[in-house]
């Protein structure tokens, strides 16, 4: 076995559980932050998204989810998937989906810098 293949098996391993740990925390803090607000309304949810911590958090959650994303779904699309062309077009709808969420919510999260 080449250190070739160990390496590109270890890196999504790797990108997976970092990932993991990064939403798994990242949703326990949220939780909790907003669980002390009585009753969470538009204003106050934009306020909480607005903060700098925030934002930089929430953008760091983003990329985590969109990697973890991408590296189940590769996995799936590899192990199931045996026709190149049909494999093809589902890497190209995962990564067309994957890439204009991430547009999406850098959107949002770059609005936040305006307001």
């Amino acid at each position: 076995m080449s250190s070739v293949t160990v390496l590109s098996g270890l890196r999504p391993w790797l990108i997976q559980r970092i990932s993991a740990v990064y939403i798994a925390l990242f949703v326990v803090y949220a939780v909790i932050t907003l669980a002390g607000v009585n009753d969470v309304s538009y204003l106050q949810w934009r306020d909480w998204l607005f903060h700098p911590f925030n934002t930089i958090a929430v953008g760091l959650f983003v990329i985590a989810l969109l990697l973890h994303a991408w590296v189940g779904m590769r996995d799936i699309i590899l192990d199931y998937l045996h026709n190149t062309l049909v494999r093809m077009m589902a890497f190209t709808l995962v990564i067309v989906v994957l890439i204009s969420s991430g547009i999406w919510a850098a959107k949002i999260l770059l609005l936040s810098a305006t307001i």
